[in-house]
This record gives structure tokens, sequence and C-alpha cells, in this order.
């Protein structure tokens, strides 16, 4: 794939199919294990609680999936949901190595703009570094609102580009000197390459929480995380 602007739907799940392989790699190498701490927080936010039917939409590898199994235990469903099969693959994998097993898991290929849950199903969601990716947000916030109870919570992390220039520029050097030349040692230039307008077109944390509002949601509140590289939406119906 040549390195463009706009990106279709279809060109997205191809991205996320192709870097399956070194996705989980990159993520610890490049954030030195941080992430953890982040999608934790995420969960945290999400309301999520023992025994909790809950939702993790673009699940990817299922990291976030795993912490929202652990905190619902047992008795609670959590549904790790994706459009890209090879992440899928991946995730369902990884949960074979887990002691004791999270057989309370349930791995599913979805769309996150037409997700196949009935109304007012999930008691929870979480959504990790998935917001920025799909290709019409309103959508995807109206869908999360109509499959949530009423007084449930949704929380998506993301990247973000911050507000602070002197942030940015650090953002941007760590982008072009760090992060594009690991992807390429992997042979994935071009899929990383993709970041870049992918966090041009993303709106703000204030501009999320007035697309949240506009879904429907009662409540909206973004928190700024790492000196305002990332964010979590929390959004409450």
């Amino acid at each position: 794939m040549s390195i463009k602007e706009n990106y279709t739907s279809t060109d997205i799940q191809a991205i996320f199919n192709r870097i399956a392989p070194v996705y989980d790699r990159l993520n610890n190498d490049l954030s030195l294990g941080i992430h953890w701490v982040w999608k934790q927080m995420a969960v945290s936010w999400s309301g999520a609680k023992s025994g909790d039917t809950c939702l993790d939409i673009c699940c990817g590898s299922g990291d976030i999936t795993q912490l929202m199994a652990k905190q619902v235990g047992i008795t609670g469903t959590v549904i790790g949901a994706d459009f890209a099969p090879a992440q899928l693959e991946n995730a369902a994998d990884k949960i074979t190595c887990i002691y004791p097993p999270l057989d309370w898991i349930e791995w599913l290929e979805a769309d996150a703009l037409n997700l196949p849950f009935a109304d007012n199903y999930f008691d929870a969601a979480t959504m990790g570094y998935g917001l920025r990716n799909v290709t019409d947000i309103s959508r995807c916030l109206e869908e999360l609102h109509r499959v949530l109870k009423a007084d449930s919570k949704v929380a998506i992390l993301d990247f973000h580009r911050p507000s602070s220039k002197m942030i940015r520029r650090f953002q941007q050097w760590y982008l072009d000197a760090i992060v594009v030349p690991k992807a390429t040692q992997l042979g994935m230039t071009d899929e990383y390459a993709y970041l870049n307008p992918s966090l041009d077109r993303f709106p703000t944390g204030s501009e999320q929480v007035q697309l949240g509002l506009a879904a429907g949601f009662s409540q909206a509140t973004h928190y700024p995380i790492a000196s305002g590289m990332m964010g979590v939406l929390v959004l409450t119906k």
C-alpha cells in the first residue's frame, strides 16, 4: 500500500491484518510497556464490575479484553470484537497461554459501525485505538450508545495530537525517529506511516466530548494522559 491521506475501511482492515504478527511486539517496545497502564485505566473508567456482560470493540490482539475479563470474573462475560480476523486469531492464541484460563471471553469478527448485538445489551464497554481508525466516528458512537444499557459507560483509549506545541514536536520526532524505523526493521514501513494521517484527522478531546453528546450519551468526559499524547474518552448513556 502506498502512503496516502484518505483510507477506506477496506484499507484499514488490511493494515491491521498485516500488522497482526508484530502488533504486540511494537506496542511493548514503543511504549516501554506503559501501554498496559493506559489499558487498565480504560477498563477502570468503564465501570465494569463482577458478573457484568461487557464489550471490548476493536479489540486487536486482546490486551484490554483480557483485563476486562479479569475485572468481571468468572461470573461475567466479555466479547472481544474486531473486524480484522488476523488480530482475532492472535488474541485467541494468546489466552491459551493464560492460567487459569479466561473461559468467559468470546471472540467475534464484527464491524464497529454495525454492531451485531441487541439494544441495551452490555453493562460496560471499552475501545482501544479504534475510534481513530473508524471511517465514521459519529456512527460508531451511536452504535456503542445503542448496545449499552442505561447508565452504563464506555471508555475509549487512543492516541492524540497534544495541544502543547513542544509536546507535539516531541511526538512527531518520536514517530519519525523511533516508530517508523522500528516498523521498517519489521517490514511494516507503509503500515505504520498510516499513524500520522490518522492523528491529523482525529478530533481533539473537546471535539470528542461533543460528538459523544451528539450520539445520545448523557455525560462525556475526556481525560488527557501522557502529556496529551494519549487520552481516554468516557461516555455514560
